[in-house]
């Protein structure tokens, strides 16, 4: 063996792991914890006669550890070594190191939660965080506390914060190693790119070539920029020693094998590859990387319920995990594609993908777990209650979880599956169906990638192309490109899921070519993204979930009236369609029976102003038919003409002068006497709020606002009072007032503290004391007005006027108003409502 860094301290690990049963190791990349620790925990006490599980982020980086293991032993994996991933396994009896995908530990948990059997768990590369890790490490925490004391937990990492983890795991102890690592020189570019990516990248790579020795490695954000840059490459006319070689996870064994395989002697590879090459994998050769500096992150947004691919900037963080990849073997040199400057402004680490994830996977474990608060169990980052709270709704939609969140016996079989639970719910119930083929199919096509490649600007979102193109293996008209070797994947993973199938003695159906069934099974999966073509003709669509969604361009699918959309682009305010396949009225309704609603609303129309009665049968936000209802409950009725009328407001309804005028005594009452003399509030605001208890048992069967216009509100304003208040309104606040003279004058209540009395000063002649309201308590107020009804004086002193402002506007009045009689004694005069009587000369002063 060759010797590594962390040989050097796996006494001391192993010691520390004697008396304690978690541990945290932290070691540069190139120490060798990935192969070594399992190999020499192997040989410890407590693992005699068990097994160890090593956790790897990925399938690749799982099936290279284990084939480097078995060499080590001088083995063939499935012998001492072996791995499990979820379409690939290779372990035997004798196994006894197995190298696993994250969610294999899950899927080993929730069998047996004590994992009889096995003595270590080793999670490698943690820092990474990904969903998967998280929840197997919440899990086994919870499986060494209950029912496993003496379970071994070791995470490990080059890069941990170690204090939050060691706390989670009981303060236990840290281990830290040296890594091996050579000396790399680090090239920025000097300006920022404004080329194309992968002409730049071609740029450094045929450089590097030029100017370093080794074999090169090259970070690309996806696999659409990988292709691109292969072809470029392959179109330089470079050296015939120089192999292209792509790296990633949808490979075949022997291109991805051929990738991390040392060249032969005198030849020189380029590797292209993702951020899978971070970590965990060795390349033999590679002394130069080339890191785009980008990478492609799924996010998931809870409010949508929609997860789009983001391509963002690297972490510094990942960057020195791929700058490191050029140090492992040798002193090496790193490019990287942008500026020191630019070097700053880069994020330290990515999010936890439990933070940014759907968490429908993991909410339906939790379930299966017995956990329905997450809270229960112990996290570094607990999911966000929102993520929880959609994918909880969601999995009941699917019938996994019932209405109290404790998983279903679907829901088990579901977990069963390995898939997201939406497709899996899909293949489950297609199969009861009898279309489990084509259902398997689907599921298959959906994990994976899009398997069409085509020109700049082609786009086509109908899954029935794909389909087609899958069942006959080759291209389908239109220009397009399909992925043999991912179409050979995807049959795998098909014929994975028949079997699972067939073993549950369900049938798997007809054939896949029978596509006039996809819509409606697709609906079982993507219920919430059934969709509804909107007015206008611009290929916009409202989905049951409540969001827009477009095509981008002119697509055949936008004639469709309804559609199932099983990929889309969350941004903006009208999702981007990417994938869909059509669907009839009628088998929506079959496949999303249990979540239409049949709604009978009863609601204010403010257009027409009336009443609209209808019914309607909804899924979510798609009103699948609408008709009008013959006999609406009329207490129903009534609630939305009252709503109506709160909309239009109180000041709006039929009032008279009349009815304003009581409205004003009311309020004088009130406010004289206060609110605790019952007298009713009737403002605005108060009628209102109380428009249901005055108004609407006088509504009968109205339903529209010129009906209310020609109501008469006396009655209902009336109901405000007891028969009491009745009565003693009109003694209170009257109406009306007799002067002296006979006459009945008005007072006006309305838009004064005090009631006013308008009336011509000489019908008041004779009149001593100025006549008050509310038993006595309140004086008027005067308006006295000339023959002409003009003011000439406002008073609420009336006695007093007569002795003092009197003689000033006699002498005004009887200048401009000679014929009348105005008397030097007002009090001993006779009141006239006339200007003299007749023969009747006034005397002179």
């Amino acid at each position: 063996m060759t010797d590594l860094p962390i040989e050097q301290v796996l006494p001391e690990l192993c010691g520390m792991l004697e008396c304690r049963p978690s541990l945290l190791v932290t070691a540069e990349p190139g120490a060798g914890k990935t192969t070594r620790v399992p190999l020499a925990l192997l040989k410890t006490a407590w693992m005699e006669g068990q097994k160890l599980l090593l956790l790897e982020p990925r399938r690749l980086a799982a099936r290279a550890a284990a084939h480097y293991m078995a060499r080590l032993l001088g083995e063939s994996v499935g012998m001492t070594v072996g791995y499990r991933t979820r379409l690939d396994t290779k372990v035997g009896r004798t196994t006894r190191i197995e190298v696993v995908t994250e969610g294999i530990l899950t899927r080993l948990l929730q069998h047996d939660p004590s994992l009889a059997g096995y003595g270590t768990v080793l999670f490698d590369e943690f820092h990474e965080r990904s969903l998967q890790a998280d929840l197997g490490l919440a899990l086994a925490l919870e499986s060494q506390r209950l029912f496993r004391p003496d379970l071994r937990l070791v995470v490990m990492s080059a890069t941990l914060d170690c204090a939050t983890l060691s706390d989670l795991l009981g303060q236990a102890p840290i281990l830290s190693c040296q890594g091996r690592n050579y000396p790399v020189e680090t090239r920025y570019l000097d300006r920022r790119i404004a080329a194309p990516l992968e002409q730049v990248v071609v740029q450094t790579v045929r450089r590097a070539l030029l100017q370093d020795g080794g074999s090169i490695l090259v970070f690309l954000p996806g696999m659409a920029e990988i292709r691109r840059v292969e072809r470029r490459l392959q179109e330089a006319a470079l050296d015939s020693s120089i192999t292209i070689a792509p790296l990633h996870g949808e490979l075949p064994q022997e291109a991805q094998d051929l990738a991390i395989a040392p060249s032969a002697a005198g030849r020189r590879k380029v590797v292209l590859t993702t951020s899978i090459a971070e970590t965990s994998l060795t390349i033999e050769g590679v002394r130069v990387v080339v890191d785009a500096g980008l990478l492609r992150i799924p996010r998931f947004d809870p409010r949508t319920g929609l997860t789009r691919l983001d391509t963002v900037r690297v972490t510094q963080d990942s960057a020195e995990q791929r700058r490191g990849r050029a140090g492992r073997l040798e002193p090496g040199v790193c490019y990287r594609l942008w500026t020191e400057a630019d070097q700053q402004t880069l994020l330290p680490s990515r999010p936890p993908e439990i933070l940014e994830a759907d968490l429908a996977p993991l909410v339906l474990e939790l379930a299966l777990w017995g956990t329905h608060d997450p809270a229960d169990l112990s996290w570094l980052d607990p999911p966000p209650t929102g993520a929880t709270a959609q994918a909880r709704s969601l999995l009941i939609q699917l019938a996994a979880l019932d209405g109290k969140g404790k998983v279903t016996e679907h829901g088990r079989r579901v977990a069963e599956l390995a898939l997201h639970p939406r497709l899996a719910h899909m293949v489950l119930r297609g199969g009861e169906q009898g279309l489990g083929n084509l259902a398997c199919n689907v599921a298959a096509l959906l994990s994976e990638r899009d398997l069409l490649r085509g020109p700049s600007g082609w786009r086509n979102a109908d899954l029935r192309l794909r389909l087609d193109a899958l069942e006959r293996d080759h291209d389908p008209a239109g220009g397009a490109q399909y992925d043999r070797a991912l179409g050979q994947r995807v049959h795998r993973v098909a014929a994975a899921l028949q079997r699972r199938l067939s073993g549950a003695g369900q049938s798997t159906g007809r054939k896949a070519s029978q596509l006039d069934s996809l819509g409606a099974l697709l609906a079982l999966a993507y219920p919430d993204r059934s969709a509804q073509r909107q007015p206008g003709g611009q290929g916009r669509y409202l989905l049951a979930n409540g969001r827009g969604a477009q095509f981008a361009s002119p697509d055949a699918l936008a004639t469709e009236e309804y559609l199932v959309i099983a990929g889309l682009d969350g941004t903006g305010q009208w999702a981007r369609i990417d994938l869909a396949a059509p669907v009839r009225l009628e088998e929506l309704e079959s496949s999303c029976g249990p979540l239409i609603q049949t709604v009978d609303f009863i609601r204010w129309d403010e257009r027409g102003r009336e009443v609209q009665a209808r019914r309607q049968r909804r899924l979510g936000s798609l009103v699948l038919s609408d008709q009008g209802l013959s006999d609406p409950d009329p207490e129903q009725v009534s609630h939305a003409l009252l709503d109506g009328i709160r909309r239009a407001g109180v000041a709006n309804l039929p009032w008279t002068r009349e009815l304003h005028q009581w409205r004003a005594r009311v309020a004088f009452l009130r406010r004289i006497f206060g609110p605790e003399s019952n007298w009713p509030d009737v403002s605005d605001q108060a009628l209102s709020e109380r428009l249901a208890v005055w108004l609407g048992p006088w509504l009968g069967r109205l339903t529209r606002w010129d009906q209310v216009q020609r109501l008469d509100l006396t009655g209902p304003l009336q109901s405000l009072l007891t028969r009491e208040q009745q009565q003693r309104l009109d003694r209170l606040a009257p109406t009306h007032v007799t002067v002296p003279t006979g006459s009945r004058v008005h007072l006006d209540y309305e838009g004064n503290e005090r009631p006013v009395l308008a009336v011509r000063l000489q019908e008041l002649f004779g009149c001593r004391e100025t006549p008050r309201v509310a038993d006595g308590k309140v004086p008027i107020m005067i308006h006295l007005l000339s023959p002409a009804g003009r003011p000439v004086q406002v008073t609420n002193d009336l006695a007093g006027f007569w002795t003092t402002s009197y003689v000033a506007v006699r002498k005004e009045l009887r200048g401009r108003y000679p014929k009348h009689h105005w008397p030097e004694d007002p009090l001993s005069a006779t009141p006239t409502r006339r200007a003299k009587r007749p023969g009747e000369r006034e005397p002179r002063s």
